[in-house]
């Protein structure tokens, strides 16, 4: 009885969050009908998934926080609740501003929903089980960011690109009702407070710091000058602030910090990956648009699949072994995209991705799981909004490298250098977690 309770709380939280994933890479194939539909331009239309990753990435660590004041459940309700009507009113405008106000809605319940996810996971599921119940999270996010595009290419030639906002409804209204009443209130032994000005620090630097990486006009001396200077001054606050954003000596755990830089390299690997091989496969090699289409969904899938794999062997295997793992195949696949040079057939190339997939995503549960299990349950939603920090950290560091590094054979022999990192930081989740509070 009590494994069925838990396996529809889970699939209530899944619901919702499989969500986030989706929205993230589904709108790239609605930018065209969107602009020609409210007589945009690109560059301005653009702004609707610029602003989603500007939200996504700025709220992750300020959310965790406000589900260890107000409740994981709260938090995660809230969210949904968010997401529901801003897909709603996604529906019906026809404005392109107050379509990109909404997408940025949107984001705020993403960025709510997906770290409060996590804690909550972390209450419901037995210690013993940890791992695979990470590993089936990191599949449905996964899976759901390798189906967006698939998705939205169907929905949009069969109904128009408003589509890709009203298939949100039916999920987010079965995650919210689902989780209302199936989701536990989680009592905190202490309270705690928000500490505002850090969070509003932290929230400039992250979208100077978007900017800087995504956007030209902004890649100034100036731009770098601003982004160091709120640096300092968010470290400052951090460091005498009696209830910090983010508390620096969680970083003094090396399970911790091991888990974060993990998810950091792993995430620059993968995105990295994904950026450069349209480019490389269409640019250098001449492959059709569809084909390039047909190999990053192998790339995806695969990626998915292992992350469930993962899951499931952490608990068997242990964290260490499976990150030191994941952080090999990496190294192979790298080496497998050299390699094309040589010989790009379809069938190399596959073989490539297929390894790269499973590189990006067998350790990624126990990444999660080893970063949530260094600290007290109390400080779940905090530990999860910086794993969540690090993990858009990692894709925005990919990001730099596709657009600055135009020799490919640079960027490759780079993420190799991330890749053998990965290893010496991966021995770090050697270490037992501190001991449990029972929350």
């Amino acid at each position: 009885m009590e494994n069925n309770r838990h396996g529809l709380m889970l699939l209530s939280i899944l619901t919702g969050t499989f969500l986030v994933p989706v929205n993230s890479t589904m709108i790239a194939v609605g930018l065209p009908s969107i602009v020609e539909s409210l007589h945009s331009s690109l560059t301005h239309a653009s702004w609707i998934i610029t602003v989603y990753l500007i939200v996504m990435t700025v709220l992750q660590p300020i959310a965790g926080k406000l589900g260890d004041i107000y409740g994981n459940r709260e938090m995660f309700l809230l969210g949904m609740l968010l997401f529901l009507l801003s897909s709603i009113a996604c529906l019906f405008t026809m404005n392109l501003l107050w379509l990109i106000i909404f997408r940025a809605v949107q984001a705020v319940g993403g960025a709510l929903a997906a770290p409060n996810a996590s804690a909550i996971i972390r209450y419901v599921t037995p210690r013993e089980k940890m791992g695979k119940t990470f590993g089936l999270f990191g599949f449905s996010m996964g899976i759901g960011a390798a189906l967006g595009p698939l998705m939205g290419s169907i929905l949009i030639s069969l109904w128009g690109w408003t589509s890709i906002f009203w298939i949100n409804v039916p999920f987010a209204l079965v995650s919210l009702c689902a989780s209302f009443f199936l989701l536990p209130a989680i009592k905190k032994e202490k309270t705690t407070t928000l500490d505002i000005y850090g969070s509003v620090l932290l929230g400039i630097s992250l979208i100077t710091l978007i900017l800087l990486v995504t956007h030209n006009e902004y890649r100034t001396i100036w731009t770098l000058g601003l982004l160091c200077m709120l640096i300092l001054l968010f470290i400052r606050q951090e460091k005498k602030c009696e209830e910090p954003l983010i508390q620096f000596q969680l970083f003094k755990n090396r399970m911790f910090t091991s888990a974060n830089f993990s998810i950091l390299f792993s995430n620059a690997i993968m995105y990295s990956t994904i950026l450069v091989m349209p480019i490389l496969l269409q640019n250098e090699f001449h492959f059709s648009v569809e084909t390039i289409g047909v190999l990053l969904f192998v790339f995806s899938l695969s990626m998915s699949l292992f992350s469930w794999v993962g899951g499931y062997l952490t608990d068997r295997v242990g964290k260490k072994m499976i990150v030191l793992l994941s952080f090999l195949f990496s190294a192979v696949a790298v080496g497998v995209y050299v390699g094309f040079y040589s010989n790009h057939s379809l069938v190399t190339i596959a073989i490539g991705l297929v390894i790269g997939g499973l590189g990006a995503g067998i350790g990624s549960a126990s990444m999660q799981t080893a970063s949530l299990q260094a600290v007290s349950k109390e400080m779940s939603g905090v530990a999860s909004g910086i794993f969540s920090t690090f993990r858009y950290v990692g894709g925005m560091i990919a990001s730099v490298l596709v657009s600055l590094l135009m020799d490919y054979h640079l960027l490759f022999y780079t993420l190799f250098f991330f890749a053998l990192s990965g290893i010496p930081v991966a021995w770090g989740l050697h270490e037992p977690s501190i001991k449990e509070s029972n929350g």
